[in-house]
């Protein structure tokens, strides 16, 4: 072999080992990032969840459960918190909850029933011991007034909850980068501060944190079922943005929108348990809504239940969950329900 031939062949080999020992580089440096991103997220997780969590008393589990469960191996049941604590609110002393979602979880389908619960439905509110708009059961019970209510008429154990307030909607969305949403008209809607500068357009729009927030509020031009399945299309919007590959660099906003805005009593570990429903890539999430008529013979407003189809949903909520049809009712547990229609503390109550 002539000397030339043999340099330029030594060159080529000694290329191609230079450019395998980039690529290893490049690939090492690469899983680096990706090992140290991950450790990152999960201190700065680990740490938000502590801040995030919070007990219910000595509620360890819901009286509707012989014992706790556990997300990897039991189907369980989630109640979404919207809670309006803004400075007007806090200076009422009446936070109320904006928006109710309950959401049931089969382990073995690794599906998602989602239930919008209207805030003027007329339930029995045990915090206030009469009937009365759900969404006073958080302003008169706290959380733990407001699961007990849904419990109540929904006859299903709540398993978890997860409250948060405006501020932790809107961080959320803006963290993801806005997601895309239908708007059903043009209208100008309150912000997180009661004011109106928010400007909605119709059609399928990329809306930010505060649009977003609008649109899951407004109901003036149709009414409160309808707000709940914007209130569900958002929050599927929100999943389906949160679990797509281009927001994993984002996950670290998300964590710190939800901070110090959010409490839950599920830890840490029990979040993770979560992400098995996503493995395969977007749960079937089914949403539910609760029919009924609008009624003003009291001089307030309420939003009265259809009987019939309630306990429809109740059976499709039990039967998702696997469980046996509940007997009980509040008279049952020696509740006496007073059906008079009180007009006494309403007035505090303007509704927007």
């Amino acid at each position: 072999m002539r000397r030339q031939e043999y340099k330029q062949i030594s060159r080529k080999r000694s290329g191609k080992r230079l450019t395998i020992k980039i690529s290893l580089l490049v690939a090492l440096i690469a899983f680096t990032f990706v090992v140290g991103y991950g450790v990152f997220l999960q201190k700065k997780a680990t740490d938000a969840a502590k801040r995030a969590y919070e007990a219910l008393g000595d509620r360890a589990k819901s009286e509707l459960r012989d014992e706790a469960v556990e997300p990897l191996k039991d189907n369980v049941s989630i109640l979404f918190i919207g809670v309006d604590d803004s400075d007007k609110r806090k200076d009422s002393g009446n936070a109320r909850s904006d928006a109710l979602l309950v959401a049931t979880l089969n382990n073995k389908e690794k599906t998602v029933k989602l239930l919008s619960i209207p805030r003027d439905s007329y339930v029995y509110v045990p915090s206030r011991g009469r009937q009365d708009k759900i969404t006073h059961a958080h302003a008169f019970g706290g959380t733990k007034g407001t699961i007990d209510a849904v419990e109540g008429f929904l006859d299903i154990p709540i398993d978890y909850y997860v409250k948060m307030n405006f501020n932790a909607f809107i961080e959320v969305v803006d963290a993801l980068g806005g997601i895309k949403a239908e708007v059903p008209y043009d209208r100008v809607e309150l912000d997180e501060n009661d004011r109106r500068t928010i400007e909605l357009k119709k059609g399928l729009q990329h809306l930010d944190g505060k649009h977003a927030l609008a649109l899951a509020r407004t109901r003036k031009l149709d009414s409160d079922v309808e707000r709940g399945k914007r209130q569900q299309m958002i929050l599927q919007a929100i999943m389906n943005k949160a679990f797509s590959v281009q927001s994993i660099t984002k996950y670290g906003d998300v964590i710190d929108a939800i901070g110090d805005n959010m409490k839950t009593n599920m830890t840490y570990n029990e979040m993770k348990s979560f992400l098995e429903y996503a493995k395969g890539g977007m749960p079937e999430v089914t949403a539910i809504n609760l029919d009924g008529t609008d009624d003003m013979t009291t001089g307030i407003y309420y939003w009265m239940l259809d009987e019939e189809e309630l306990e429809n949903v109740k059976f499709e909520l039990q039967t998702h969950l696997e469980l046996s049809p509940y007997s009980r009712t509040l008279t049952d547990k020696g509740v006496e329900i007073n059906d008079q229609n009180e007009s006494a503390d309403e007035s505090v109550y303007t509704d927007e």
